[in-house]
């Protein structure tokens, strides 16, 4: 912990505060940095014979060659510590013995919490420093309840840990890291609002800042600023309202600033008129009866420090720019995910009325009750063919896109070529590998499955700040084992290893993941863990993972199937009205086994005649899927058996998506069959829920979670991998047993109910509606807790055993060889530490 106290011109305060900081805190690890902002006086030999007299705690005193304002100087003690964590106190501040080891609790038991907020009360400790943070729509940050008595607060108010906007610079916590990554405070702050600008953009790069109620210190307000400076002079009113605009101008999106910024300008002037009680109207010739006035008009302080304050925010803009720019290419969150914690925007925050009544004329003719109400963009990507006769994939990534835009903006983007949707309250469109970037640029979240992340390069940089949401409901490099086997092994090899490759980038960048069953939730978290990226940060953000992996299943849609057109009965020449139809509801690929299905109806239509299966689909309308070999195969045999139009039928079309309804409500049961392998046990097979969808009893083989869905509620029949004849007897009870079809139907309604797209895609909604990276992908996410050095003598015996280690295992090449590696180890180390601290002031 390093705790750093800015001194200028209060070298008294400044040293009581490092007494109490040394003598009264309950923490070991400690660290004091004591900035001297060129106070001149005698303030710097003050601090300094201070510093000697703490023997306990090392304390550094670090003089500054002119006054760089606190924002400067914390940024300068920044540089100068040691700690993993930065603790700032403001010099007429005192803490509570605990103030240190509440705040470092917090920060551990949270990976996500960037900066704690300290409890500030009033040096009596009776009144409210800070306890809360607001921010007005005009960006002026301020301290909710200051200066009420601690009394008469609820104890909701101050007394429960919450997240804000913002820490008060009198007493926070931050992770070095993190302060070193965003550059620190933004050093043309100066002094006040450095902490509301910091505070804000931690939230919007996705880090918390959290008020925690056990780590309190005690305050004089602006005790250091009344000796150096008075009301009268103007120059508090002069920062605070430049600061405001600078803040508001970094940190807003564009939208918002579009609608915010000109309002908060003019009421930055209407501010400054109703301070110095300005007649605004001596100018305007309508209310002077012809009357001309030539003299010079007295200005007041308070009202010239508000004209001033819009004067060098405009001559701040060229560097502001480049500011905004920084922060808007990394935020991850919206005005809207941030607007809870502003509290009350609308708050006028002064009680002036020529002033209230300009800002209820500004607030109402601009809109701002409605700037931070923007929607999110949410991009959905797929490889899959959009268009009326869609498979599994598109379905999904269309239902996704569907479901999200009932409160985001959402564009689903196809990167295949055919895309002809039907008409959809959502964007849709196709785009080559070369048209990407616009729709990323465009994007808050992307949610992506398939391949399509190979497409996206702008994706994988390290500076990559959108959040990514990856669909892994489909195990594709266990279907590639099944896919390929008729291939020469090594191209088998090269494709499960190119597969295999894109799974595991999906792994290591997304911040979210989508899964289908617990079964395949289990097989994704040991892919996690074998990556490396079930890592102890990730871990101690949620140990149960379920805010980074969650079970979104394959969905089915909210309203009953409604007939809208004829089904096979009145298509398909042999299916007559009274048939009996197994359908199965989808295309035949290479991990299923329509070849133990048509023998078993074989075995069936003797004691049946009546008995018709259905196959679907048999051409993908994805025209990449050309695997036929096991839908060859199926269509063989069945001409062999002399089945093909008398009791086995193949569409050899895809159905459209649209029209499915009709052939599912003239079906009298579903069947699903495939073999038993790796790939069955973690897939998902999507054609159930059409079944369920329909109120069909389900025949299907043992070995997926389908499976055991279907034996756990009594659905349907269980049936063993590869076994016509138990097949065929599980069809005919499917079909004929009027006991037990009326059973299952009463039974599926309940089951299907859980599977409707709105609530299978509910983990999503979740998280769409307050996305965050992962606990990893944070800026400046690092270590807090290292493995204490070994120094002296005890870091010479250490040294001396692992040489004769090394001396022993590999002679002294080996040797030369580890000492070298230390060397170049320790070099990096000291550069990277430079690079960050000399990023500071660049927030």
């Amino acid at each position: 912990m390093s705790v750093i106290v800015v001194n200028y011109r209060g070298a008294t305060d400044t040293a009581r505060c490092l007494r109490s900081l040394a003598s009264e805190l309950d923490y070991p690890a400690l660290e004091i940095i004591c900035v001297d902002n060129a106070s001149g006086s005698d303030d710097l030999e003050v601090l300094r014979a201070a510093a000697a007299d703490m023997e306990a705690v090392p304390v550094t005193v670090v003089p500054a060659a002119e006054n760089l304002g606190f924002a400067g100087g914390c940024n300068l003690g920044a540089r100068h510590a040691r700690g993993s964590v930065l603790a700032l106190l403001n010099s007429d501040a005192t803490p509570d013995p605990h103030w240190v080891r509440s705040a470092v609790d917090a920060l551990l038991a949270d990976p996500t919490v960037a900066a704690v907020a300290s409890k500030v009360l009033g040096w009596e400790g009776d009144t409210v420093d800070f306890v809360d943070a607001g921010l007005t729509w005009f960006g002026m940050g301020y301290k909710r309840h200051a200066d009420a008595p601690l009394a008469c607060l609820d104890d909701a108010e101050h007394d429960r840990a919450k997240d804000v906007l913002f820490a008060t610079g009198a007493a926070m916590f931050v992770r070095a890291e993190v302060f070193r990554e965003l550059g620190g405070f933004d050093e043309r702050f100066f002094l006040f609002y450095e902490d509301v600008d910091l505070g804000w953009r931690l939230n919007l790069f996705g880090w918390r800042v959290r008020y925690v109620p056990a780590s309190v210190a005690y305050h004089r307000h602006h005790g250091t600023m009344d000796t150096v400076d008075t009301p009268e002079s103007g120059r508090e009113t002069f920062l605070l309202e430049r600061n405001a605009l600078a803040a508001l101008y970094k940190n807003l999106s564009e939208e918002s600033l579009a609608t915010l910024l000109p309002a908060a300008l003019a009421l930055a002037v209407r501010r400054a008129t109703a301070r110095g009680e300005l007649d605004a109207t001596q100018l305007d010739p309508r209310h002077r009866n012809g009357e001309v006035a030539v003299g010079d008009v007295a200005v007041p302080r308070q009202a010239l420090a508000g004209v001033l304050a819009i004067d060098q925010f405009v001559e701040l803009l060229p560097e502001l720019r480049q500011a905004r720019e920084r922060v808007q290419r990394q935020r991850v969150r919206t005005d809207a995910d941030l607007a809870p914690l502003l509290r009350e925007p609308l708050e006028p925050a002064f009680p002036l009325p020529r002033y209230l009544a300009a800002h209820d004329i500004l607030a109402e003719t601009f809109a701002v009750h409605e700037a931070f109400g923007t929607r999110r963009r949410v991009l959905v990507l797929t490889g899959d063919a959009l268009t009326e006769r869609m498979a599994g994939p598109a379905i999904r990534a269309w239902h996704i896109a569907e479901v999200l835009a009932a409160e985001h903006e959402v564009r689903l983007v196809t990167m295949n070529p055919r895309c002809e949707p039907s008409p959809a309250p959502f964007t849709v469109d196709a785009a080559r590998r070369r048209d990407l970037d616009a729709h990323l640029a465009w994007a808050d979240i992307v949610i992506l499955q398939g391949h399509v992340l190979e497409m996206a390069p702008a994706l994988h940089a390290d500076q990559a700040h959108t959040i990514v949401v990856c669909d892994l409901y489909d195990p594709m490099h266990l279907e590639v084992l099944e896919q390929s086997r008729a291939a020469p092994d090594d191209a088998r090899a090269a494709e499960l290893t190119g597969v295999t490759r894109v799974l595991e980038a999906q792994l290591r960048r997304g911040d979210f993941f989508l899964c289908a069953s617990e079964r395949q939730r289990h097989f994704w978290l040991g892919h996690l863990a074998a990556t490396g990226r079930l890592s102890p940060r990730l871990y101690d953000a949620d140990p149960t993972t379920r805010s980074l992996l969650s079970v979104v299943p394959f969905g089915l849609p909210a309203e009953p199937p409604r007939r809208t057109g004829p089904g096979p009965r009145e298509t398909v020449p042999g299916i007559s009205a009274g048939d009996r139809v197994i359908l199965w509801a989808g295309g035949i690929y290479s991990w299923f086994d329509p070849v133990t299905l048509i023998r078993a109806v074989d075995e069936l239509r003797h004691r049946k005649p009546e008995v018709r299966l259905v196959f679907l689909g048999m051409r993908h309308p994805n025209p990449e899927v050309t695997d036929t070999a096991t839908a060859d195969r199926a269509v063989r045999l069945a001409d062999d058996l002399d089945l093909t139009g008398k009791h086995v039928f193949f569409n050899e079309h895809w159905v459209p998506y649209a029209e499915r309804q009709n052939w599912l409500l003239e079906a009298d049961c579903g069947v699903t069959t495939h073999f038993e392998h790796a790939e069955t046990m973690f897939a998902f097979r999507t054609r159930v829920l059409d079944y369920l969808w329909a109120g069909l009893p389900i025949v299907t083989t043992d070995g997926d979670s389908f499976a055991d869905l279907v034996r756990a509620h009594g659905i349907g029949l269980v049936v063993p991998a590869a076994d016509p004849t138990a097949l065929a007897d599980a069809l005919e009870r499917a079909l004929y047993d009027t006991e037990f079809r009326a059973a299952c139907a009463d039974r599926i309604a309940a089951v299907a109910e859980q599977f409707s797209w709105p609530r299978a895609l509910e983990p999503l909604v979740r998280f769409c509606r307050d996305p965050r990276p992962a606990a990893d992908r944070l800026p400046g996410s690092g270590d807090l807790v290292r493995t204490a050095a070994e120094h002296g003598s005890a870091r010479l015996r250490r040294d001396l055993r692992l040489a004769r280690s090394y001396l022993a295992d590999g002679g002294p090449g080996e040797l030369l060889r580890r000492a070298g590696g230390r060397v170049r180890r320790t070099v990096r180390e000291r550069m990277i530490h430079m690079s960050r601290s000399g990023g500071l002031g660049n927030g």
